[in-house]
């Protein structure tokens, strides 16, 4: 049986073992270990407003914690990332001995509904084109690439502003599209966005930085910059969209690139397209990813029904 590890008693230091234990186990991103760096901060405050520890914690003060968390108004997803680090906390220290039991084996989290995607009208993302197309000289005409294949592709940000010259060099009508987990898609390019590539390329070498390393690291890349990775950055890009949507009189906290890419998969499903094409397009793995748009079909079948149906428009008889 294994034996119980020396871990200090004081829930600072349990804290911090179990975060140590997160990184070099499991290998938690930075940004999980502050957020539950703070979880546990706050959880280990109210353990010592009720003289208890984290040993002796019982089930119901675990669920009154919880409770005080709906209490203070806390979004349903922070609930529910507390409750995954209080779980993982505890199942450390019973793994390690500390404690007999798991006081939140149990304990459900929040119900939270899934949100819908925000969108823009096609009207907006028309009236965001048209102000990039009143943008001179070659940041217009990087602007206006950047939108068309945003819009007419849904490429994830980092796809878009990371896109190879190699994947455009031929005017192609299918463009590779290297995804999440180096997977490879066939991304269909319509006219617009090929004139867009096709203007940009006529000037891009005069963007590239001066000679040396990096212009070394940039020339592999569409959108060449002298940034540490050699391509345009994400937050540069979505600097340049905020700047957009103010020209474009729409409030910049409404536009985002992921914004842009829900509109691509929302308005081709209100078109016509189905659900496993769409899925291909944006390059989920999983359909259930995808039907986060399903109400774009409810909405579009409802209307069907409304129209095409034969007893739709029939006259009901009176009673």
């Amino acid at each position: 049986m294994r034996e119980a590890s020396v871990l200090p008693t004081g829930f600072g230091a349990q804290s911090e073992a179990f975060l140590e234990m997160m990184v070099a186990e499991r290998g938690a991103a930075p940004r999980t270990l502050e957020a539950y760096h703070r979880d546990l901060v706050d959880y280990g405050a109210f353990l010592a407003s009720h003289d208890a520890t984290a040993v002796s914690v019982s089930r119901a003060l675990v669920r009154a914690y919880l409770g005080g968390m709906a209490a203070a108004g806390l979004a349903p997803r922070t609930q529910a990332r507390r409750l995954a680090c209080l779980r993982q906390f505890h199942g450390f220290l019973r793994a390690e001995r500390h404690r007999e039991d798991d006081p939140t084996l149990g304990l459900e989290g929040p119900r939270q509904g899934r949100p819908l995607p925000r969108v823009l009208s096609e009207a907006d993302v028309a009236a965001l084109i048209a102000a990039a197309n009143r943008v001179e000289g070659g940041r217009g005409v990087r602007l206006r690439a950047l939108m068309e294949l945003l819009y007419s592709t849904g490429l994830r940000v980092s796809e878009l502003v990371g896109l190879p010259l190699a994947a455009v060099a031929r005017d192609p009508e299918m463009m590779v599209v290297r995804g999440k987990g180096d997977k490879d898609r066939l991304v269909p390019l319509g006219e617009p966005a090929r004139a867009a590539v096709r203007a940009w390329l006529a000037v891009r070498a005069e963007t590239l930085p001066p000679e040396g390393p990096a212009q070394r690291r940039a020339q592999a890349f569409l959108f060449p910059s002298d940034a540490r990775e050699g391509h345009l950055t994400r937050d540069g890009f979505a600097k340049m969209l905020g700047e957009l949507a103010v020209a474009a009189g729409i409030p910049p906290s409404q536009v985002s690139p992921h914004v842009l890419r829900h509109c691509f998969a929302s308005h081709m499903l209100s078109h016509g397209a189905d659900l496993r094409g769409v899925q291909m397009l944006l390059g989920h793995a999983d359909i259930a990813t995808t039907q986060i748009y399903t109400h774009v079909l409810d909405e579009r079948l409802s209307t069907l029904v409304r129209s095409a149906h034969p007893l739709a428009h029939a006259r009901r008889p009176k009673a």
